[in-house]
């Protein structure tokens, strides 16, 4: 008998822009010739993909109310010298950052990874954490409209997925999980990412300024609304692995689910460039700790 490739998970073939009767009434003509179990397991999926669609996840609504709530709270902040531009990308990158959660936030996670802010190339044109437009865009199948930025530096366009600049962060840690669970559907059925900070802070030169150096003062607010977010993420998730990306996110963890049950918080390597670490083999690296923490 022909062997058959496993069919991916519906994650990956239902799409969020199209309508769900039609794409169900597609999938079932598709595979209706086929008896398999495969194709049950498949159809399955598919029907509690689409139901979640019809009736509204919970998961994934929760989390859109959440961002919602974030990007509100943080709009009339102002930050002093030398940081000159703000960017959200909660705001003018809304769209594509919905699709995200809508597409992946779905049902409770084993994982998930968290990342301090946007990379000028990465989240920041696209609306996805570490979100590189490859990856992005051919990888987790999401496109959406994205507006320009308020005030935008002239050294820091926001293209959105026109951008032709690859985010070396967002290409590694995509990168890996291609690698390691090859369909996006098949790493998001247990792991999510998120950002601790949606926010993109410049100075004058188009210098990115990490939230790490940022006065203690200005940040204290923003710290109490993306602490706020981060607690209900994980209430909505709710994961047993807490995975910081770097660390300044395990840190965060730590003072926002370091007491919560249950819970297991580990840090790896960040994927940024500017480390000597992650530019020698941090696939290898993250691997390492994955395996020691059981999760591979």
């Amino acid at each position: 008998s022909k062997s058959r490739r496993a069919r991916p998970p519906a994650a990956d073939i239902l799409r969020p822009e199209q309508p769900v009767l039609g794409q169900l009434g597609r999938q079932v003509g598709r595979f209706h010739a086929d008896p398999s179990p495969a194709h049950h397991a498949f159809l399955h999926d598919a029907f509690q993909h689409l139901a979640g669609r019809v009736h509204g996840d919970g998961e994934a609504d929760a989390l859109i109310a959440a961002a919602d709530t974030l990007r509100r709270a943080l709009r009339p902040l102002l930050f002093s010298l030398p940081v000159t531009h703000v960017y959200n990308p909660l705001d003018y990158a809304w769209a594509p950052h919905t699709a995200y959660l809508r597409k992946f936030g779905m049902g409770k996670k084993k994982g998930l990874f968290l990342g301090m802010n946007p990379g000028p190339f990465g989240m920041a044109q696209t609306g996805v954490p570490f979100g590189e437009v490859a990856a992005v865009r051919d990888w987790m199948g999401i496109e959406a409209p994205v507006q320009s930025a308020p005030g935008e530096h002239p050294k820091r366009r926001i293209e959105g997925f026109a951008c032709p600049r690859s985010e070396v962060s967002g290409r590694r840690l995509w990168g890996w999980a291609a690698a390691e669970f090859g369909t996006a559907g098949q790493f998001f059925n247990d792991y999510f990412v998120v950002n601790y900070c949606p926010l993109i802070f410049l100075e004058e030169t188009g210098r990115n300024r990490t939230p790490d150096k940022i006065p203690a003062s200005e940040m204290a607010v923003v710290e109490a609304a993306c602490d706020d977010h981060l607690k209900r993420v994980i209430e909505v998730l709710d994961p047993v692995w807490l995975i910081g990306v770097g660390g300044f996110a395990e840190t965060r963890l730590r003072e926002v689910a370091g007491d919560r049950p249950d819970t297991r918080i580990i840090r790896i390597l960040h994927p940024s460039p500017a480390s000597p670490a992650a530019n020698r083999d941090w696939a290898g690296a993250v691997n390492q700790t994955m395996r020691a923490a059981g999760l591979l």
